[in-house]
């Protein structure tokens, strides 16, 4: 088995297990998307008369042959693949003959990879805005079998003025609806075809149809100049890595407010059985570990964006595989918001408000008789204001 790169000198087992890194596992992903960006390049090359029509059926033939058999389980990608592409050519190869061989004609690994990877992120975040909807209407149901329930509203941990629980529900619904959009803006950035850019500086004296293969892997633009492509590394993965992390940080500050209500102390809440676990020395113990966990999802996030961006921060142009980094972070960001934004739906859907344990201290109701005042007997605010703190006054 012979790499992209293989010019039949040797190399040293360490170096590949280092350059190489985690790339074999974590491509198993780009799998469909390298096939279905080689089977539109090859396509390409075709009607440029480049390749044969023949070839090019083989190619896409044995591609989708590949593609079937990957999701069957019948291979994988192992480190001397050392990536996707190369795991994928040269199955190819052994599979329809030196055919295989044309098929990396004008292009590079590096806008191989690119345009797999950004068909991926168009999947994953579209797949994210559907999960936050599902989120969303574990929300609404929540609402609507208990939003009635009055609840304390808090500033400084303090009751500061009544809520309810369809309040409560309500912000974070326009939270994750804020999320949902930030997540499906994202496709601007993200839809830009590269592939055709090659290692960054074109195909010269190929005749490439670039804008072909945009139509038919359904970007919305094609990437130009291709000096742009690898100097745009790291933007769309950042992105959407930041609204992850916002996406995060509202799952977070809810899981914070549940946890709360859930102490003994407060008590406002009840947990399905099957969504806590037990001590392994306190027999009486339910615990809220779900929500403990997905309060610290955001640190997570969070790191993984800093991680993308410090890749990139101050990287000269051109492509330099320090970018093959970034594909750790990415993906497990984007793991780990698709099982928090799950679990939260699904904790949602059995949770219940307990009305008897939720008292409304009198002075919680202070501003809205301050208004009172000014409504009917017509004086300032701030004298209202005045009147009703002296008559809570402690």
């Amino acid at each position: 088995m012979s790499r992209l790169w293989e010019k039949g000198l040797p190399l040293d087992e360490r170096v590949l297990r280092y350059t190489a890194g985690e790339d074999h596992q974590l491509d198993a992903r780009l799998i469909p998307y390298d096939v279905r960006g080689s089977i539109a390049h090859a396509e390409m090359l075709a009607e440029q008369d480049l390749i044969s029509a023949a070839d090019c059926t083989a190619i896409r033939d044995g591609l989708t042959a590949l593609d079937k058999s990957f999701e069957a389980g019948d291979w994988c990608i192992n480190l001397e693949d050392e990536d996707a592409h190369t795991a994928l050519e040269s199955r190819l190869t052994d599979a329809i003959g030196p055919v295989g061989g044309r098929l990396h004609l004008g292009r590079s690994r590096n806008d191989q990879v690119l345009t797999a990877l950004r068909m991926y992120l168009r999947d994953a975040s579209s797949d994210l805005v559907s999960r936050v909807n599902q989120l969303r209407e574990s929300i609404s149901n929540l609402q609507d079998r208990q939003g009635d329930i009055k609840l304390p509203g808090y500033t400084h941990m303090q009751h500061a003025m009544p809520s309810s629980v369809a309040l409560w529900c309500g912000g974070f619904d326009e939270g994750f609806a804020d999320a949902a959009e930030g997540l499906a803006s994202l496709r601007k950035r993200i839809n830009k075809n590269p592939l055709g850019s090659a290692a960054g500086y074109g195909t010269p004296g190929l005749p490439l149809d670039r804008d072909a293969t945009t139509a038919k892997l359904d970007f919305d633009i094609t990437q130009n100049p291709v000096t742009a492509a690898q100097l745009s590394r790291g933007k769309a993965e950042s992105a959407l890595l930041f609204e992850i992390t916002l996406l995060l940080q509202d799952l977070g500050r809810m899981a914070s407010d549940l946890l709360m209500f859930y102490t003994q102390e407060f008590a406002y809440v009840s947990l399905a059985a099957e969504v806590t676990t037990g001590s392994s020395i306190m027999p009486q113990k339910r615990n809220p570990d779900v929500l403990e966990l997905l309060r610290a999802s955001s640190a997570t996030a969070q790191a993984c964006l800093d991680e993308s961006l410090m890749i990139t921060a101050k990287l000269p142009s051109g492509y330099h595989r320090d970018l093959q980094r970034l594909k750790s972070p990415l993906f497990r960001s984007i793991d780990l918001a698709i099982d928090s934004v799950d679990i939260m739906a699904y904790l949602l859907d059995g949770l219940q408000f307990i009305p008897d344990n939720i008292n409304l201290d009198e002075a919680i109701f202070a501003t809205a008789e301050a208004y009172r005042l000014v409504r009917e007997e017509g004086i300032p605010f701030r004298d209202a204001y005045k009147q009703v703190a002296k008559r809570f006054a402690k």
